[in-house]
């Protein structure tokens, strides 16, 4: 069964953009979610395998509209609840309560 993040011979996505981009982050979060994945990992929380898989098992809604390190965050959390690191729904709460802060 084919996921939505395999698109080989698939067209239709508009012109890849290939612009030298001098930064390797848009933003710093973007570089916090890579600092996340490398001490969960290193920690031994999950593999490289198991976090491909959460980033190819996103709804294809989710993973056409999220950007890279959306994915990766995605992925982070997902994992985080299938190992029961966090509750289902935890972050939920968390980001609730955030913006209402």
């Amino acid at each position: 069964m084919a996921r939505i993040n395999d698109v080989g011979g698939m067209q239709g996505f508009g012109a890849v953009d290939t612009t030298d981009d001098t930064e390797p982050f848009r933003a710093d979060w973007e570089a916090r979610v890579v600092g996340l994945f490398n001490a969960l990992r290193g920690q031994g929380l999950f593999n490289t395998d198991e976090f491909r898989d959460a980033i190819e098992s996103m709804p294809p809604a989710e993973y056409l509209a999220a950007s890279y390190y959306e994915r990766w965050f995605h992925a982070i959390c997902t994992l985080l609840q299938r190992k029961g690191v966090l509750a289902p729904g935890e972050l939920d709460l968390a980001s609730d309560g955030a913006s209402h802060g």
